[in-house]
């Protein structure tokens, strides 16, 4: 995520989602007339789970390519070029069609990977996007290698279960968002007005392994809101809205453009309070991330029940969203 120099006090006592999912049919009886034919909902019950143990291996592959390019994946350094090659190859194998966007920031050439699965109504695009560049100061496993892993693990599952959705899914990773959301920017700005109109939905995942973890979710949209809530509901698991990383990630280049927004977050440098351990377990009065932006924010600094339920979470709202008659 992206540093800001004007921090928020963040929210306490959030809206906690309360609904959960139905389940379970009444047992028809004998004598009972024919139903009536029912347009299939099979979102609701058949987004996969998302192995752990896949999204961490992702995170040991960008651990690696850190230390074997100075230590970091940031802007400008060959360590953020290795890790989009690493994504593009399992992309391009698994059936994406991918394309590398170019941009200039900082004196140094800059790169968006955009990942489309083929199908689905190109009017009515669905983004879920995750930032893949460090700082330069450390590997950013966490920040974000979790997101951008957690995003990979869900495509990949896709590309498995061969889903023809009814919205057209775009995956995206963006570069150099630690210098100010400059790749998601580009990308918004290099995008005609109709093609704007297209994307139905982007979904921001920015860090969601933490190691002292929170549930935060993205309260700018209704339906994108309602979704995440829905699943964590379902785990009996309370969230939170997310104030912490207000304008600070590249979900921000497509609110301005007005293309609705969610997404999770498990914290960065805010300190955890009394009542969010009470909740969520962890230490409270330390920070959610306490190597937030430094050299320790290593494969060492996750969370893996944090990565395992929100990894859940982006798969579910996918296919939630994206097979389902939602409007977002």
């Amino acid at each position: 995520m992206h540093s800001s120099h004007s921090r928020r006090a963040p929210v306490a006592g959030a809206a906690l989602a309360t609904a959960a999912l139905a389940v379970g049919l009444l047992a028809p009886t004998v004598h009972a007339a024919p139903a009536a034919p029912t347009t299939p909902t099979p979102a609701a019950t058949s987004a996969p789970d998302i192995p752990v143990a896949n999204v961490k291996a992702h995170l040991a592959q960008l651990q690696q390519i850190a230390k074997a390019n100075g230590g970091n994946r940031a802007h400008g350094r060959s360590g953020y070029k290795a890790s989009l090659d690493y994504v593009k190859g399992k992309l391009d194998a698994a059936g994406f069609a991918t394309s590398v966007q170019q941009f200039s920031s900082s004196g140094a050439t800059g790169y968006n990977l955009i990942a489309d699965w083929p199908g689905g109504d190109t009017s009515r695009t669905l983004m879920a996007g995750a930032h893949l560049d460090s700082v330069t100061e450390g590997p950013g496993i966490n920040d974000n290698g979790s997101g951008s892993a957690g995003i990979l693990e869900t495509a990949l599952a896709v590309s498995r279960a061969q889903l023809k959705p009814d919205k057209h899914l775009r995956f995206a990773w963006w570069g150099a968002e630690e210098l100010g959301m400059v790749g998601s920017r580009h990308y918004v700005d290099s995008l005609a007005t109709d093609d704007r109109s297209r994307i139905s939905g982007y979904l921001n995942f920015d860090m969601i392994g933490s190691p002292n973890p929170g549930y935060f979710v993205y309260d700018d949209d209704p339906t994108l809101e309602k979704v995440f809530k829905d699943y964590f509901a379902t785990l009996s698991i309370p969230t939170e809205i997310e104030t912490e990383g207000d304008g600070r990630s590249d979900h921000a280049p497509f609110k301005n453009a007005g293309i609705p927004v969610g997404g999770l977050f498990s914290g960065a440098d805010y300190t955890k309070t009394a009542a969010q351990a009470q909740k969520w377990g962890g230490s409270a009065g330390k920070e959610f991330d306490a190597c937030y932006h430094a050299s320790c924010d290593t494969s060492a600094n996750i969370d893996d029940t944090a990565l395992d339920h929100n990894s859940d979470a982006i798969a579910y709202a996918l296919w939630q969203l994206a097979t389902g008659t939602s409007s977002s």
